[in-house]
Formats: structure tokens, sequence, C-alpha cells
């Protein structure tokens, strides 16, 4: 890689690893694990860069890279979620209710089936069309939209338990 090539690569990564990294997190839930499939997917986009530069469609490689990277390190089997302690942090933390509302939606995303997750994720967090995201996915248009009904439904459905839970705790 030449020196141009090379600072074009740092800038791109330097303007893009915040998204990239809030994305990853989007989809699996856990902020090391999106810290590893960031690093993973610069890291192969690096090796890469000449060929996708110049086909002019490092948005959408990056995106499917991250997509992929996401689903592949979930399926390893010595990959576990840690679990939370039963007992209270000691010093409880000042909550507004916006935190308190992605906290409830962050938990919903993690109890969902990670495909519908995912297009959740790339339709109404990156807000990539129906074409985009079947690309990103690799799957047909059909199946985005059937995912994308079923997840809203199931969110829907999970952030009404969410919240019926909370109102019994009250």
């Amino acid at each position: 890689m030449n020196a141009e090539d090379e600072a074009d690569f740092r800038s791109f990564a330097a303007s893009r690893m915040r998204d990239l990294r809030r994305t990853a997190y989007l989809l699996c839930g856990d902020w090391h694990h999106a810290d590893d499939v960031t690093q993973t997917v610069l890291t192969k986009l690096y090796t890469n860069w000449n060929k996708v530069q110049e086909r002019g469609r490092v948005d959408s490689y990056v995106r499917t890279m991250l997509v992929r990277a996401t689903f592949e390190r979930r399926r390893r089997f010595w990959w576990r979620r840690e679990l939370g302690s039963a007992q209270p942090p000691e010093t409880p933390a000042e909550v507004d209710n916006h935190v308190e509302d992605r906290l409830v939606l962050l938990e919903a995303l993690g109890k969902m089936p990670p495909r519908q997750r995912a297009v959740l994720v790339l339709r109404f967090w990156e807000d990539l069309d129906v074409a985009e995201t079947a690309a990103t996915l690799g799957c047909s248009e059909g199946t985005v939209k059937s995912q994308t009904a079923r997840g809203l439904t199931n969110l829907r459905a999970l952030l009404t338990d969410s919240h019926l839970m909370e109102g019994r705790s009250s």
C-alpha cells in the first residue's frame, strides 16, 4: 500500500470508528465484543483497501463485514455473556428518563434473535433501505421485509412486557 492509500485508509478509519463501534454494539449488545469486531473489520479492510476503494463502496463493504463478523463471533461456542451481579453498585448512579429508555431498548434488543436484531439495527439505526439491508445481510428483500415486520412486533412485545414489569415493581 502506498503512502497516499495508507493516508486515505487512516482518514476513513478515524472518521468512521465511532459509528462502526456503535453499530457493532447495537448488533451484539456488548461493548468489548463491539470493540473486537470493529478492530477485526478494520484490519480486514486494511488488507483489502485498494480493491474496496476502487469499487467506491467502502461503507457498504464495511457494514457487511461488520454484520458477518458479529454473527461469526456470536456463533463461536466459547463466547459467553458476562452475567451481572446480584449486588447493586456501591453508589447508585443518577439516571434520567432518556438513559432508562435507552437501557430498556438495548435490553429488549438483546433478547431478540440475531437476524431480527441485525435487520432492525441496519434499517432504523443505520438508516439503510430494504435493498441495502438485503445486500448487507446477503438475503432477499422479502426476507428483510418479513424480518423487519417480525422484529418490530417482537420488539414491541418486549418493550410492552418491560413497561408492564416496571409498573408492577413500583
